[in-house]
């Protein structure tokens, strides 16, 4: 075992309450409300420990509801037999217990981000501050919180990342579900700026994200074994699926992970000869061995250590002595541990592979785009230049057509000054060009359309997009707009304008860039092929009646389109484009974008009221409406040619 007796501090944060817990020989709580005005009295209190390792289980993300009574009855069946058999010193829960919450706010999915105050962070900064009277040998910092580190809004970075690094090794949070959370881990470096002073110590901490129990129903065991932390994430079996016994679990104490590890490598450090091995288990267990495989020899074994259970201590603790010096290596990974435990009924169970490091290196795996999007983009700052991009594009989509038909049919000296330019190009470019012109001519032919494309972009800046219930269903009705919720106070007849913001992403930018922005594209593609059908209905009369039947319809068809650009191109290749399978394309496309548009809208309904957002025109009507208006323009007026 470990010589020292360290201590460790749990500091939980979720905006509402602090949290701190210490233990050397006793377990120190502090709860503490850091969402009001006023400086409230902090209340402390401490209940002894056995020994110098110790663990928690971390639950998050319960949302417990009245309409899915399956989660509140899987607590009892799974997770109360789990606690008996871990036995943890502490049960944490890191946010979302409910769904409709204490303090109203915006219901999911417009809550994506926590929003702290700079007051609720300086409280968090003092408290942290009361702990520095310990030497700093002794005492390890840690967060318990809901939200992601940097999905905390409203703050600057490095006044958050101040308050982090206040001695503090990670923070484990909840949040986000399914499988999307599964192993989000990154090590926030301490690069601040130059005028933020941080400890002298602080290189960094961890953050590790836990799955939810909504949907997964995971459970996370942290131990602390002499400062090293380690933790071991359980997906409890649904209670259909087996009879309510735990199942045999293996949480490794020391070595660390290396993967993951918070001890990192420091000068003069001294190896610790220990192996240590929490084994939670119904059985009775026989045999716990540890394995250690080398990954530059095939993965053979290299030594095998038995591990005997610590009588002295009330706990499932296996432990086994090495020579630690043996496996030094330059390598993080090279070396990996495993322990084989085997109960009285013959049954054996072993823990994942781990690489591990005496020496304190860390090893680095490759980031994700999970966790790039979630650790690395600042989505407040992101989210406005997607945002305003998307609608820049749209307002370029529906003005360019029209610019174009101005310069080039009636404004004689712009085609005196382009005809030259257009006709120096490359065959090639010019057939290009001929394409895109044809297609946002042709696709903003119809006025009444294009008139109706362009009042529904303003409304969706300037008008709500849905109603809904945005804090509960027994409140008021609320209003969604482009800049956030509209909601009256409760208190009072006051109106809270822009709430939600920037969480709402979650809602504008999936309608934006897959319902609005390829519904207008697919309009004009709608258009540009039934002009395009028009041509090749031309040309089979060319070949029946001649050129003279054919010559009215095809300068109809072309009016629209510069002749400079045709010169030299053929026809054909627009005749293609005519082609059953490019309509049928067409309409798979408005078929997929319908789709996505009644994915969104139900979504919506089932968070803020089916009947409300039902009604909603901005939201729910407008889309389908759009195309299938272009699709019996389009098809009315091919069938009638056909005939």
């Amino acid at each position: 075992m470990a010589s020292p007796i360290s201590s460790a501090i749990f500091f939980f944060f979720s905006f509402s309450f602090a949290f701190v817990l210490s233990w050397s020989t006793s377990i120190e709580m502090e709860n503490k409300v850091v969402g009001g005005e006023g400086a409230e009295p902090v209340a402390r209190e401490s209940f002894p420990i056995d020994g110098d390792v110790a663990w928690v289980v971390q639950v998050s993300d319960l949302h417990l509801s009245t309409y899915h009574p399956d989660r509140a009855d899987d607590l009892v069946h799974l997770l109360a037999p789990a606690l008996r058999a871990i036995r943890p010193s502490l049960l944490v829960i890191t946010g979302d217990i409910t769904d409709d919450t204490l303090s109203i706010g915006i219901r999911g999915p417009s809550n994506l981000f926590g929003h702290p105050t700079e007051k609720r962070m300086a409280v968090v900064e003092s408290e942290l501050q009361y702990w520095d009277i310990y030497p700093s040998e002794s005492v390890t910092k840690y967060y318990l919180g809901t939200f992601q580190c940097l999905l905390q809004l409203h703050l600057k970075k490095d006044s958050v990342m101040k308050v982090y690094l206040q001695g503090n090794q990670f923070h484990i949070c909840g949040h986000l579900h399914g499988n999307f959370s599964r192993q989000l881990w990154r090590l926030h470096p301490s690069k601040l700026s130059s005028d933020v002073l941080v400890p002298r110590k602080a290189k960094g901490f961890w953050e590790w994200e836990l799955g939810d129990w909504k949907e997964s129903r995971l459970i996370r065991i942290l131990s602390i074994d002499g400062g090293v932390v380690s933790f071991h994430d359980i997906e409890l079996p649904r209670k259909h699926d087996v009879q309510d016994e735990f199942q045999t679990t293996i949480v490794i104490t020391y070595p660390a992970d290396s993967r993951n590890m918070n001890n990192m490598e420091q000068n003069n450090q001294s190896f610790r000869n220990d192996i240590n091995a929490l084994v939670f288990s119904t059985q009775q267990i026989i045999n716990v061995t540890a394995k250690v495989f080398d990954s530059f020899r095939d993965y053979k074994i290299v030594e095998e250590v038995p591990l005997q259970l610590i009588s002295a201590v009330d706990k499932p603790l296996f432990h086994g002595k090495w020579n630690a010096e043996s496996y030094r290596s330059a390598s993080a990974t090279r070396y990996l541990l495993q322990v084989s435990v085997m109960d009285y009924q013959g049954k054996e169970t072993k823990s994942n592979l781990r690489p591990f490091s005496v020496e304190g290196k860390l090893a680095h795996d490759a980031s994700t785009w999970l966790a790039y999007l979630v650790f690395q983009v600042e989505w407040q700052s992101l989210y406005m230049v997607l945002l305003w991009s998307n609608f820049s594009f749209l307002v370029v989509f529906l003005c360019l057509p029209k610019v174009l038909n101005y310069l080039m049919e009636r404004n004689a000296s712009y085609q005196k000054w382009a005809t030259p330019h257009v006709i120096s190009l490359p065959i090639k470019w010019r057939q290009s060009l001929f394409v895109l012109f044809w297609f946002l001519m042709e696709g903003s032919r119809n006025r009444i359309l294009w008139f109706s494309m362009v009042m529904y972009l303003l409304c969706l800046l300037n008008l709500p997009w849905f109603w809904g219930y945005a804090t509960s269903e027994n409140e008021n009705i609320a209003a969604m707009y482009l800049s956030g919720w509209r909601v009256q106070s409760l208190d009072s007849h006051a109106i809270l304008d822009k709430l939600g913001n920037p969480d709402m992403m979650v809602i504008t930018l999936p309608f934006m860039y897959l319902v609005v922005t390829p519904m207008f594209i697919l309009i004009y593609s709608l258009f540009a092929e039934r002009s395009s059908f028009y041509l090749h209905f031309c040309r089979k009369l060319r070949h029946q009646n001649g050129p003279v039947a054919s010559n009215v319809e095809l300068e109809q068809v072309t009016q629209y389109v510069p002749s400079n650009l045709t010169r030299g191109i053929s026809t054909s290749s627009a005749c293609k484009f005519c082609q059953g399978w490019t309509r049928r394309s067409l309409l798979l496309g408005c078929l997929i974008i319908t789709l996505f548009h009644f994915k969104i809208c139900l979504a919506l309904m089932l968070a803020y009221g089916v009947g409300l957002v039902s009604l909603s025109p901005a939201l729910t009507w407008a889309p389908p409406l759009f195309l299938v208006a272009t699709i019996y323009c389009t098809s009315a007026n091919m069938n009638t040619e056909q005939r």
